[in-house]
């Protein structure tokens, strides 16, 4: 069992930046493929960006591209989202997710068995 605890959001105007952390539970955090999904109201989740356990695959929607960064510092056993200019459109709960069965970076839910409980993001124009 992986738990997952994000933290880091906030309220931010546009054109602002928060970062995002998420720290997971376990031994063997290095072979976790971690990824940020969001969902805003009315919306469903939506892939964000993935990191695979060596962070040398990395994949990101084309949403966020240029704006958001992922990375993980495996011996802190956290992954980050720096997200950078900042739009109301970015606003959601923004939860992390890990698998443990696959190296490959997933961009749908389905291929994450573990979640935390998210983090609102409000960005205010």
């Amino acid at each position: 069992q992986v738990q997952l605890v994000e933290s880091g959001g906030g309220l931010v105007q546009a054109g602002g930046s928060l970062r995002l952390s998420c720290l997971a539970s376990g031994r063997t955090f290095s072979s976790y493929t971690m990824a940020w999904f969001r969902q805003a109201p009315g919306k469903e989740r939506e892939f964000v960006s993935g990191i695979s356990g060596t962070g040398h695959y990395i994949r990101y929607a084309d949403s966020v591209k240029g704006r958001f960064t992922i990375s993980r510092d495996n011996a802190e056993r956290t992954v980050y989202l720096q997200m950078n200019s900042l739009t109301p459109e970015d606003t959601a709960v923004y939860y992390c997710a890990a698998t443990t069965t696959s190296p490959m970076v997933a961009t749908t839910s389905t291929g994450y068995a573990y979640w935390g409980q998210g983090t609102q993001v409000t960005v205010s124009s």
